[in-house]
């Protein structure tokens, strides 16, 4: 089994630092006895679906491995979390199975500490592997008990005793030290989000059973436990004798089947935990064994959720989870999380800020209230620009474009970025990352271009791609003081000749994917530098990156407007994803024919590498709809898109079987927010406690009569709050004219009961919520409310946060006057109606 039997046995690495907890409950390095801290991912190759999917595309798993954790060093991370599926290393009584799996994770550890990167280990998780598949019974003891049974029953915990044990003590043969012994591995958490049901002692007596099983092994190493399940239970966590305690933050839901859009500070400014009173609780080091701000591919939020962590005193920040680059093109391991250097570049470099505000960032910092709060110390987050920043004297990064200058550029000596700054312009959509090895030589690593084709958060398959990586030259005009003008561009990786130097123009050369050392301009060097000079634990020319197939057609994404205003000229952008650039793309309506002579067209105007826009004349927005097509001409072919066919609309032979549709409306004509023609609601519906619930049910009394959604309610305790919401984003930018214009929101209601209290208004770009009264007869009736009356109150978080203990709602503590331009989502609300009915027929603006 490769196990050690006795503690005896165990021979501490001294050279090493490990991490013990004081008994402040604070994580400190054993030599300096400074305090730790550390960011990075949980990650799962080694088992389950990675592990399948990996197999069944032919991907060796350990070069994956390589590929990956070079990515955490680049990023910056110091910490790994993985949750074992022990289905997968254990037989039907605990015993450890030595096997491929296990032998992965050995690999795992070994590389994650070529690089420095420290281990939390949870030892069990105590479901099956099979998500998002089904399960393979492997007849592990796990699957021989229900998941909230597993910790109170006796055979059970017997065999977790056992698998713990030799699981503890297990030496991994790459580094030749168990799991105990390794000075890498900081500490174990027991099991992965526990179900405890029944008496506060069966748990306790778990717990204790667990922690005296790990001791026997001979474990010194600090032993954490979840406390973010469970509430009832949360006294049993505190008085066992563990060190740390872990818990996770999704603070917008998870699953929502699409990309949520949205201003969502206010759902990360604070992390209260509500049990802190607790006897026991200070004296407990805080981990977050995961978190992820789901659904989304936003590149604001990370740094502000380590920022908040830290202000309540966590040590330890593992995002939930990034996925494999040699899979992450589809997207299938956490179909609601996504994140990978080379396929969501701008999130990934948000989380590279987000390392170092957890290294930098005081523990326990408090600070004020959002929006008070997107800049703090090195650091700014700003939700309009989409990006994260961290401006210090020798360190710029930035996960999108910014016009923000580095505090003080001639002392830099690392950069990353996605997009354009002061220092760096760069045509691409992928990362790079530029640092100083010595006075005057920079080394330069560019990352391929990644588009999104579709949406990431969509039911995920390993034959959808969602992100396509392109390999293509890209203008990069790089301007360090350090670097000065026309500098030397050495090539060390990449397709261009490694033997041969790139012109510079002045600052401006062309790069492709690869590594570069950047040399000022007659410079002597006192090292010399080659490929294989070792670097960061590695190699100078250190690089991975995804191989691609080349498209065989070019793809065209378009987002049509909701609605546009008749005569007023309007913008429409698409972008263009292909390896070529396009001779020309030509945007024509419905109305062009094959038997016309003169057809109207608008040829589409490049504004960057990918990006093209058309503009719209008036004249062209006359009658009740616009539908119109564009076609890629390149290399000889010509493609139309909606219809994503070989051919152009005045070919004899093509017949155009989709058209992108926008509904055209009068300048000052009502804004409808929301119509009950269709077959599904497209409000999405909440309820807070999440044991309340509703139904809803599409009704038409008559032909000819709008129809309604009504909706029931049922709760469990008086004073549930129900809430429809609907992202108008779309609708207001289509409808300025309009919108500038409307004075009150109307909205289309019959209510059933009494006694009950409703509200509609808005939610805008700051994330606040305004609201007015509603009051209803029992008969259908249109509500009007005057915008001038909204009130501000405190913005709901919808969906539910994840843990449960958490907040679900942000008072605002610096109001803001409602401004009618700035609406994002339109939202109604109710409570006490319980066993009553509402119908909504239909809201508008006028």
């Amino acid at each position: 089994m490769g196990y050690i039997k006795s503690y005896a046995q165990i021979k501490v690495n001294k050279k090493v630092p490990t991490v013990f907890v004081d008994p402040q409950g604070v994580m400190r390095w054993s030599d300096t006895k400074a305090e730790a801290s550390f960011y990075g991912v949980n990650y799962t190759v080694p088992f389950a679906h990675a592990y399948r999917a990996l197999r069944e595309k032919g991907i060796d798993h350990k070069q994956a491995i390589d590929r990956d954790v070079y990515h955490f060093a680049r990023l910056g991370y110091n910490a790994y979390r993985i949750h074992i599926w022990d289905v997968e290393i254990s037989d039907k009584n605990g015993n450890l199975i030595s096997n491929e799996h296990l032998d992965l994770l050995d690999y795992l550890f070994f590389k994650l500490q070529q690089k420095g990167i420290r281990i939390l280990i949870t030892g069990m998780t105590n479901f099956g592997n099979g998500y998002p598949e089904r399960n393979e019974n492997t007849d592990a003891f796990t699957y021989h008990y229900d998941k909230c049974q597993v910790h109170a029953h006796p055979d059970a915990i017997a065999a977790q005793e056992r698998y713990i044990g030799q699981l503890l003590r297990h030496v991994n043969p790459y580094t030749g030290q168990s799991y105990l012994e390794d000075p890498y591995v900081i500490g174990f958490e027991i099991n992965n989000e526990p179900c405890h049901m029944g008496a506060v002692q069966t748990t306790s007596a778990y717990i204790a059973r667990m922690v005296a099983a790990m001791k026997k092994s001979g474990n010194k190493k600090p032993i954490f436990y979840n406390v973010s399940h469970n509430m009832e239970h949360v006294s049993a966590y505190f008085n066992a004798d563990i060190q740390g305690t872990t818990y996770q933050w999704y603070p917008v839901g998870l699953v929502a089947g699409r990309q949520r859009q949205g201003n969502f500070l206010p759902y990360i400014d604070q992390y209260a935990i509500p049990f802190s009173n607790l006897k026991g609780f200070a004296s407990k080091a805080k981990a977050v064994y995961e978190y992820d701000p789901a659904d989304n591919l936003y590149s604001y939020m990370h740094p502000a959720m380590s920022r908040t962590f830290r202000s309540a005193g966590f040590q330890w920040i593992t995002q939930f989870a990034y996925d494999p680059m040699d899979i992450a093109a589809y997207n299938t391991e956490y179909q609601t999380h996504y994140l990978n250097l080379a396929y969501t570049p701008a999130k990934a470099i948000s989380t590279m800020i987000a390392a170092e505000v957890a290294y930098h960032i005081p523990r326990n910092q408090k600070f004020p209230p959002y929006p008070q709060n997107t800049a703090f110390g090195n650091f700014l987050v700003s939700y309009e620009q989409d990006l994260s920043l961290m401006n210090a004297p020798d360190k710029f990064f930035y996960s999108n474009d910014t016009k923000v200058k580095p505090v003080q550029p001639q002392k830099l000596q690392h950069i990353a970025g996605r997009g354009s700054s002061p220092v760096v312009n760069y045509a691409g959509s992928g990362a790079y990352f530029l640092d100083r090895l010595e006075d005057g030589l920079w080394r330069l690593e560019v990352m391929p271009d990644a588009e999104k084709i579709a949406d990431p958060f969509a039911k995920p398959s390993l034959n959808r791609e969602v992100v396509h990586i392109l390999y293509r030259p890209q203008e990069i005009a790089i301007r360090i003081p350090d670097l000065g003008e026309r500098f030397t561009v050495q090539p060390l990786l990449g397709q261009h000749d490694a033997t041969k130097a790139i012109a510079v123009d002045a600052t401006t050369f062309v790069a492709q994917p690869g590594v570069y050392l950047l040399k000022r301009k007659d410079l002597q060097l006192y090292t010399s530098w080659t490929a294989s000079s070792i670097w960061k634990n590695g190699r100078l020319d250190d690089y991975y990156a995804p191989k691609t197939e080349p498209l065989k057609q070019p793809i065209l994404i378009h987002q049509q407007p909701e609605v546009l205003e008749k005569g007023r000229s309007a913008k429409l952008q698409f972008r263009l994803v292909y390896e070529q650039q396009p001779d020309s793309i030509i945007l024509q309506t419905d109305q062009v024919s094959f038997w016309k002579d003169n057809n109207p067209y608008i040829k589409l105007v490049a504004k960057d590498q990918d990006t093209y826009e058309a503009e719209i004349p008036a004249s062209w927005l006359s009658g009740n709809e616009l539908k119109y097509t564009a076609t890629v001409f390149v290399g000889g072919k010509q493609v139309t898109y909606p219809d994503n066919r070989a051919g152009a609309p005045l070919d004899w032979d093509y017949s155009v079987k989709r058209y992108w549709t926008v509904g055209l409306y009068e300048q000052h004509a009502r804004i409808p927010l929301f119509e009950s023609l269709d077959k599904a609601s497209s409000f999405e519906s909440f309820a807070i406690p999440e044991t309340a619930h509703m139904t809803s049910v599409r009704q038409q009394q008559e032909l000819g009569q709008i129809p309604v959604w009504t909706y029931t309610f049922r709760a469990k305790d008086a004073g549930a709050q129900y809430f429809w919401v609907k992202d108008i984003k779309a609708v207001a930018q289509g409808r300025p004219a309009g919108l500038g214009a409307a004075r009150q929101l109307c909205l289309l209601l019959k209510y059933t009961g009494q006694g009950a209290v409703l509200k509609a208004g808005f939610v805008t770009k700051n994330g606040y919520t305004y609201v007015k009264d509603i009051r209803l007869g029992s008969s259908e009736t249109t509500v009007r409310i005057q915008l001038a009356d909204l009130q501000l109150v405190p913005t709901a978080l919808l969906p539910a946060p994840y843990p449960v203990f958490l907040e679900r709602f942000f008072k605002p503590a610096v109001p803001a006057e409602f401004d009618s331009m700035d609406i994002e989502k339109l939202i109604v609300s109710g409570q006490q109606m319980e066993g009553q009915s509402l119908s909504i027929g239909a809201v508008w603006l006028e």
